[in-house]
């Protein structure tokens, strides 16, 4: 059986997930997809700190990472 790739596990993720009802769970599906297109800690460590960059500093915005479904 072939590895899934990230691209394939993120719209797994979005197909289970992503209809459920709820801001919290949906943060927690977006979360998710980030994680699994990044495939590593490092690089998703990285791209929040770089998410939550912004005009007023690097914590002008937060990330979420939701509640699980």
């Amino acid at each position: 059986m072939a590895k899934k790739t990230p691209i394939k596990k993120a719209l797994d993720i979005a197909l289970r997930y992503g209809g459920i009802d709820g801001d919290h769970h949906k943060a927690w599906v977006i979360d998710q997809m980030v994680r699994a297109l990044l495939v590593t800690k490092p690089a998703y460590k990285k791209w929040v700190k770089e998410a939550c960059d912004g005009e007023d500093g690097q914590d002008t915005y937060d990330w979420d990472t939701g509640i699980i479904p």
